[in-house]
């Protein structure tokens, strides 16, 4: 499979060292599960159950609006947003996600499931991972804001510390879910909480699937009678590559194994494909047009 990967995380659970919350290690769950069943509208006691839950939902978002306006909150279900996360090697703070609710005008599409409690559609939220984040995989450590209905029917501000285990080999659009991790309302189950992986511009190398393309420009002399380049590499090193062809137009040389990990298949990689740009000259005397005349007159 080719396209972006989806895990999903329990918060409530406990498993090896996969990406966890203030709660403790998260474990992966397949994605099968994530959507609801709807009762059926021909279902009188689903309709009346829906009906009347989600009245208590508008009911709170009203009195959720006039809370103190310093108070911050995880955004609403529909809202999207994106943030700078920090790597837990590099810094020991953690990003920080809240938003206030008092903006919110409306109350949330709410679905029902099994249990016949309602639950808002998931919160998604931009991870933002750079080139060699998604290579070698890092932490990620996410400090959210969100509210909590407590035994007494209280509704308080609770923090809590997300830490993600980015993996060697994820990609722009890998999903990860935190199940239960969004706003807690009464009569109803807490949103969850997705992350998207967002690759972040690298300014010299270009992801294609698995592979990285990297453009080196050389003059046409050395385009014409080959050249030793040096090359860099993801990690920081530098590769030495010697080129004894004529570089043409269309002209790329491919490195096996040296492109991004791939996810499914534990210690193959993809390739790095070097392409070429020739720099021509913009000016030539007419004793160098004579020469290069004499010269390439022949080989076309």
């Amino acid at each position: 499979m080719n396209g972006a990967h989806s895990f999903r995380y329990d918060s409530e659970t406990m498993a090896g060292d996969n990406p966890t919350g203030s709660r403790g290690f998260i474990k992966h769950r397949s994605m099968d599960n994530c959507f609801p069943s709807i009762p059926s509208p021909l279902s009188r006691s689903a309709s009346r159950r829906r009906t009347t839950v989600s009245k208590r939902g508008c009911s709170f978002f009203r009195s959720s609006s006039s809370r103190k306006g310093t108070d911050a909150a995880m955004p609403s279900p529909s809202s999207k947003g994106s943030w700078q996360s920090q790597d837990s090697k590099s810094s020991s703070s953690a990003s920080f996600i809240s938003k206030s609710m008092s903006g919110r005008s409306s109350a949330p599409i709410m679905f029902s499931n099994s249990s016949g409690m309602l639950k808002p559609p998931p919160v998604e939220w931009k991870l933002e991972c750079t080139l060699e984040e998604l290579c070698f995989g890092c932490r990620k450590k996410v400090k959210i804001t969100r509210d909590v209905v407590t035994k007494t029917g209280q509704i308080i501000l609770e923090e809590e510390l997300l830490n993600i285990k980015v993996k060697p080999g994820w990609k722009q659009g890998t999903k990860i879910t935190f199940e239960g991790m969004g706003n807690e309302r009464p009569g109803a189950h807490p949103a969850d909480l997705i992350f998207v992986i967002a690759e972040k511009r690298h300014p010299l190398f270009r992801r294609a699937g698995d592979d990285l393309e990297f453009a080196v420009e050389i003059p046409l002399v050395k385009a014409l009678t080959g050249c030793k380049l040096s090359i860099p590499l993801l990690g920081g090193e530098n590769m030495s590559l010697t080129i004894e062809d004529i570089i043409h137009p269309g002209y790329e040389k491919i490195i096996a194994d040296l492109g991004m990990p791939r996810s499914k298949e534990q210690g193959n990689r993809g390739n790095l494909k070097i392409t070429f740009l020739v720099d021509f000259p913009t000016q030539l005397t007419d004793e160098q047009r004579s020469d290069i005349l004499s010269i390439l007159q022949d080989t076309c």
